[in-house]
């Protein structure tokens, strides 16, 4: 199989198991989370590695759409405060700051929302909402097209950027609102 096969066949396969794995996320979870977002104080997230990454990216959404939103562990994260809510994401539910952030933001009475492949995970337990995001599959097909935590990873973003554009229609926002609180200082 040359290179241009594999290159097709792995686009088609995580765009195909996306879809089966979102077909999954509740729909009442949606409508939770959308509540959280208006009557929480303000919004942090959390996430390591590529993790990190989709959580910082959804941040970065959420300041645009005017919610006032921090990343846990930068240097100019407010201290969370009880009424706040705090989005970890894990793939495995099972990192030991992941699960400690969690449990410190459950012991002070923020709202905590974990987003984790693994349905029985130390992280879900403190969660006032846990999004399971994981689908059967294949093992051979997943390491050869999507290795490591990829499908979680890309799930995950596309999950969050659905959630920014119902926030988007909610608040009556639009692109070019969004816009203006775009960065204008950017390296």
């Amino acid at each position: 199989m040359n290179n241009a096969n594999i290159f097709n066949e792995s686009i088609e396969y995580i765009q195909r198991k996306i879809k089966d794995i979102l077909k999954n996320v509740s729909q009442d979870d949606i409508l939770k989370i959308k509540e959280l977002f208006f009557k929480s104080n303000r919004i942090f997230v959390y996430g390591a590695g590529r993790s990190g990454l989709v959580a910082k990216a959804f941040a970065i959404r959420l300041v645009h759409l005017g919610f006032q939103t921090f990343v846990i562990g930068e240097t100019i994260t407010a201290p969370v405060q009880k009424g706040d809510l705090v989005l970890i994401i894990s793939g495995s539910g099972e990192t030991i700051p992941a699960v400690m952030t969690a449990e410190i933001a459950n012991n002070l009475n923020a709202y905590v929302v974990s987003i984790t492949a693994k349905r029985k995970s130390e992280i879900a337990k403190y969660a006032d909402i846990t999004f399971f995001i994981s689908s059967n599959c294949n093992e051979a097909e997943r390491k050869k097209f999507a290795p490591l935590g990829t499908l979680f990873e890309a799930s995950v973003w596309i999950l969050l950027d659905g959630i920014i554009a119902d926030l988007l229609d909610s608040k009556k926002e639009s692109e070019e609102s969004m816009r203006s609180r775009h960065a204008t200082l950017e390296q």
